[in-house]
């Protein structure tokens, strides 16, 4: 079988992205997966342990000097040097801010044609088609392109593993050229402040659009979160109005994801919210306005006011669970 590539973003603390499960099980739909890491030091056994589990039988590392202390430079280089070593059928990244930008700067390298922000991947008559969702998620598209295809996935949108594999590294030097890199100054870690999931790749989402009113109301969309085990989101409008970090932003110019189960309050659904939600694999929507937008995608749909139904809500999911 062709070797899949897949570029595995790990932290400067060593912790592998969520990312990594699903793309490592798409590369192994269509051949051996090769996990492509870029890291200065030699891989810890725990970690090459880790990408085994998640399906990699191969690991290719990129070492550098400049790995954490240059921005995707470092990642496009591991990724030339194993496509040149193992000559593969395609290359997945995520499509995070970094695993876009390491995907054009690869595409360039090596003349191959992009594919973004695909949901799934098959192999059909000899090439790969990425299926794709856009204009606001109203339609679904299969891409393909001539050659090697790059291809970015969404995270959260593959629920699936691939089988358990023991891992081999393959290391090799790699040089980075300063003038092709951003410099990393420091590194400034967000505290943890909940248990909360992480919203990029969560299984369940809960958002909150501007018809909460307030920062103080919007407490009831976290209240249904914590409820349910669920990351918190926003619509721009409650970003904007200051009702939830920036980082909860859902949406066209905020976060993609496609849980199993994307709950929408006081959320009247544009299009660009829509964009950045509507691939999730059932979406319940809450709004006073039967004629709101969300109603269109949503596979439940309750028109009433959040404040009187929310609260209901969390306290049946409370009783059931007690």
């Amino acid at each position: 079988m062709s070797h899949v590539l897949v570029l595995v973003e790990i932290s400067h603390r060593g912790h592998i992205a969520d990312s990594a499960r699903g793309l490592l099980a798409l590369a192994a739909r269509l051949g051996d997966p090769v996990a492509v890491v870029a890291t200065r030091e030699p891989l810890a056994d725990d970690v090459v342990a880790k990408l085994g589990s998640l399906g990699a039988a191969q690991v290719y590392q990129g070492r550098s000097d400049a790995a954490g202390t240059a921005l995707v430079a470092p990642q496009v280089e591991a990724l030339a040097a194993a496509v040149a070593a193992l000559s593969p059928a395609a290359v997945l990244v995520s499509h995070s801010y970094d695993g876009r930008e390491a995907a054009a700067r690869l595409a360039v390298r090596t003349g191959s044609g992009v594919l973004v922000d695909a949901v799934n991947v098959r192999a059909e008559d000899g090439r790969i088609i990425a299926n794709g969702s856009i204009w606001g998620g109203n339609y679904l598209v299969d891409s393909a392109t001539t050659g090697m295809p790059v291809i970015t996935v969404r995270p959260g949108a593959v629920d699936e593993s691939a089988p358990q594999a023991s891992a081999q590294v393959t290391a090799e030097s790699v040089t980075v050229d300063a003038a092709t890199a951003g410099v990393i100054d420091s590194y400034n870690d967000a505290p943890e402040v909940s248990e909360r999931p992480s919203l990029l790749g969560a299984k369940k989402v809960v958002s909150g659009g501007r018809g909460f009113g307030s920062k103080e109301n919007f407490a009831l969309v976290e209240q249904l979160a914590d409820a349910l085990g669920a990351a918190v989101g926003a619509s721009r409008a409650a970003v904007d109005a200051g009702y939830s970090p920036q980082t909860t932003q859902v949406g066209q110019t905020g976060v993609s994801v496609s849980p199993d189960l994307y709950v929408a309050l006081g959320i009247s659904g544009a299009i660009q919210h829509r964009a950045g939600m509507q691939t999730a694999k059932t979406i319940v929507a809450i709004n006073k306005d039967a004629d709101a937008p969300i109603f269109e995608v949503a596979d439940f749909g309750i028109v009433g006011d959040v404040f009187t139904i929310v609260p209901q809500l969390v306290e049946a999911i409370k009783a059931r669970s007690a």
